[in-house]
C-alpha cells in the first residue's frame, strides 16, 4: 500500500491541503480554506491548510492531527490504516468515508 494512503483509505496525494503544501500554493490554500469553511461551517483560514499526509511525520491540518476520529482510532490500535482492522467492514465511522468515496475501501484492500 502506498504510504500516502490515509488511515481511512483516502489518497493524500489527491487532497488539496497536501497539494497546496507540497507546491507552496497560496492560491490553492485560500480556495481550499474558503471551500472547507463553507462545508464545515467553521473558521478555516488559509494558514490552516498545510498537510504532508495522514501517516507521514510532519505538519497536518488541525482536523487531521487532532479531530479525525478515524486516525485517532488507528493510532490507539497501533494500526497503520483501517485496512488492518478486523472490524473495518462493520465500522460506521470509516463506513461514512466509503459511502462518499468508494475508492477509499479499495485503497485499503490494495
Amino acid at each position: 500500500m502506498k504510504t500516502m494512503i490515509a488511515c481511512c483509505g483516502l489518497d493524500c496525494e489527491q487532497c488539496d491541503a497536501y497539494l497546496a503544501t507540497i507546491h507552496d500554493d497560496q492560491a490553492l490554500r485560500e480556495k481550499t480554506a474558503k471551500h472547507w469553511a463553507a462545508l464545515n461551517n467553521a473558521p478555516i483560514l488559509p494558514e490552516h491548510i498545510n498537510c504532508q499526509g495522514c501517516r507521514i511525520d510532519g505538519v497536518k491540518t488541525v482536523f487531521c492531527e487532532n479531530l479525525c476520529r478515524i486516525r485517532q482510532c488507528a493510532l490507539q490500535k497501533n494500526m497503520p490504516t483501517c485496512g488492518s482492522c478486523p472490524a473495518m467492514e462493520q465500522c460506521p465511522t470509516v463506513g461514512q468515508v466509503f459511502a462518499n468515496n468508494p475508492a477509499a475501501r479499495n485503497n485499503l484492500k490494495g
